[in-house]
């Protein structure tokens, strides 16, 4: 056994907690960040990059494909999806490192086991070898993250029944799909898959996929997805699975049961707090059904105990457990931050890719927000069409008085160029200032700024509105 003070203790080391831990150190403060698995969470290891790393494969794929177009002769084109895994984790592996390189440089001790609270300032941490190191400290910051959600559905523990967990550490590629689940996650596999040539069919309980994302942005896409072989079954509510060889998928859509077969069926179906078995309970911390109730600093209903990320129910996204981190990091540390929720931009890597931040026209009109939109075409933007990429648009939405209050885009790069608007939102500007910035050319980017023309009625590249 092992004795170890620390100012500050991070449970968890996935994009909040290895950021909180570093930022507890740059303000000066003794920090053990504790991770059961792999430095960088399920973003890093299970999410995020490895999911963009193999769709990044599959796009370079598609345009090989389709090269003739651009004057470029190639033949013969396949893919090796162990390759394109090996990719993904050698990507993964890398960034790893580099994030037990970044704590090291920061004086971040970071100890590898399973910790469990024995009071409000001791972890237990079981490590694999069977030893146990008892840390404690004087603040805690919770950031144990969430797992894929099984629902209760019968059939599910059967064979070829995954997660996203399960089928990012494939090596080889079933040859169909069934998707349970049209949310971000599913519809990004579905991207994947379907542009590898795999048959797909996505079965949504919702009336539309993609929540959040405006009607005219989802329909889009699901013309998209539909001209890759996509099925998509909205309104249908899956009774029953039966794994095997084939897995059988059977749904109630109006009233009657029918049936999808796949050589695998994925679940996605949502993501649940990892907050079991650390000792939370015994020690008093309250929680909002399953998740850890917090105020606006971070702060768990025990002074010295902050927590942070998906554990938290506020918005399961790795940026917004990155930003939570620094405030419960700073906050820990002594000083007074508070956490704004207000302006969070969401990304979707389907090809286009859509991001949007604020308020949907969707919205708007649900909220009864009286509101002025400029909109934009991608076929009209010289880059766009030099890409290849056609099909898109971008829509700023305002408030009466000019102020941005939301915008969505899909187009080529819309991940990157959303921040922009997010920026702008957060300083309280408005779609003149976007129409009065000079954007370079040629660039995807310029279509926001023909937005904000088109908001203002004087937008040059696209057609006039009927009057």
């Amino acid at each position: 056994m092992s004795q170890y003070d620390y100012d500050i203790a991070v449970l968890g080391g996935g994009p909040g907690g290895y950021v909180a831990a570093i930022r507890a150190a740059q303000l000066g403060k003794k920090v053990a960040l504790i991770e059961a698995r792999e430095l960088g969470g399920t973003c890093l290891n299970r999410g995020c990059i490895p999911t963009k790393a193999l769709l990044h494969g599959a796009e370079v794929y598609e345009q090989t494909v389709n090269a003739s177009v651009f004057g470029v002769n190639a033949a013969d084109i396949s893919y090796d999806y162990s390759k394109m895994a090996a990719y993904k984790q050698a990507t993964v592996d890398k960034l790893v490192s580099g994030i037990g390189m970044l704590e090291k440089a920061h004086g971040v001790t970071v100890i590898n086991g399973f910790g469990r609270l024995t009071d409000s300032h001791t972890l237990d941490v079981a490590r694999s070898n069977d030893e146990h190191v008892f840390v404690s400290f004087d603040k805690l910051i919770l950031a144990t993250g969430s797992s894929p959600a099984r629902p209760p559905i019968e059939g599910i523990e059967g064979r070829n029944i995954v997660t996203s967990d399960d089928i990012l550490s494939m090596t080889e590629l079933p040859e169909s799909f069934v998707i349970i689940g049209g949310g971000v996650i599913g519809i990004e596999f579905a991207t994947l898959f379907a542009t590898l040539g795999k048959p797909v069919t996505v079965i949504e309980m919702m009336p539309s996929i993609l929540p959040g994302a405006d009607t005219d942005i989802v329909r889009t896409c699901m013309r998209v997805l539909k001209k890759k072989k996509v099925t998509i079954v909205n309104n249908a509510k899956v009774t029953k699975l039966e794994g095997g060889d084939t897995v059988t998928v059977s749904y109630e859509l109006n009233g009657k049961i029918k049936t999808a077969e796949g050589a695998c069926c994925v679940v996605s179906v949502g993501r649940k707090a990892e907050t079991r078995g650390i000792g939370l309970e015994e020690i008093g911390v309250e929680f909002n059904r399953s998740f850890i109730t917090i105020d606006d600093h971070c702060r768990t209903n025990i002074d010295n105990i902050y927590a942070i990320g998906d554990i938290t129910g506020k918005i399961q996204l790795a940026h917004v457990a990155s930003a939570q981190g620094l405030v419960a990091a700073a906050n820990a540390a002594g000083e007074d931050e508070v956490m704004d929720y207000s302006v969070v931009p969401s990304c979707i890597y389907t090809s286009p890719e859509i991001a949007f931040v604020g308020v949907s026209e969707d919205k708007a009109k649900a909220q009864g927000i009286e509101y002025k939109l400029g909109t934009f075409n991608v076929a009209g933007n010289g880059r766009a069409m030099v890409m290849g990429e056609n099909l898109g648009i971008v829509k700023l939405i305002s408030d009466m008085d000019g102020k941005l209050i939301g915008a969505q885009l899909m187009c080529p790069r819309a991940t990157d160029m959303i921040a922009e608007l997010a920026a702008v939102m957060k300083l309280g500007g408005s779609v003149k200032d976007i129409a009065d910035t000079i954007h370079p050319h040629p660039t995807v980017s310029e279509c926001v700024m023909e937005a904000a023309h088109d908001w203002e009625g004087l937008c040059c590249h696209g057609i006039p509105k009927k009057k």
